[in-house]
C-alpha cells in the first residue's frame, strides 16, 4: 500500500534552516507529482510546494516563494523540502502528499516549531 513518511522536523530558532524529508513506498514514485502541505494551529491546510515526476517546474505558494525549495531523488524515492530563514509563522505540521488516480495519500506529518 502507499506509504509516505515525513521526517526532519523539530524545534528551531528564527533564521535557521531545515530540510524535511518524505520517504515514499508502495507505488512507482518516479511517475507522480509530489506535494508538500502545511497546517498551522487554527488554520487550514495549505499547499506550499509541488514538483513534477520529472523534477521540473516546481511550484510554490506565494507565501513561501524564495525561501522554500522542493526537490526529489527518484532513485531513493524521497522528496525534500528545504526551508531557509525560518520565522515563527512557519510553525506548522508539514505533510507530504501525492495523488494517484482518484486517491490522495498523506503522511502523518512532521512538526516544525520556530521559537526563540
Amino acid at each position: 500500500q502507499v506509504q509516505l513518511v515525513e521526517s526532519g522536523g523539530g524545534l528551531v530558532q528564527p533564521g535557521d534552516s531545515l530540510t524535511l524529508s518524505c520517504t515514499a513506498s508502495g507505488f512507482t514514485f518516479s511517475r507522480y507529482f509530489m506535494n508538500w502541505y502545511r497546517q498551522a494551529p487554527g488554520k487550514e491546510r495549505e499547499l506550499i510546494a509541488s514538483i513534477s515526476h520529472l523534477r521540473v517546474h516546481p511550484n510554490y505558494a506565494d507565501s513561501v516563494n524564495g525561501r522554500f525549495t522542493i526537490f526529489r531523488d527518484n532513485a531513493k524515492e524521497r522528496v525534500y523540502l528545504q526551508i531557509n530563514r525560518l520565522t515563527p509563522d512557519d510553525t506548522a505540521l508539514y505533510y507530504c502528499n501525492t495523488v494517484i488516480g482518484p486517491n490522495s495519500y498523506w503522511g502523518q506529518g512532521t512538526q516544525v516549531t520556530v521559537s526563540s
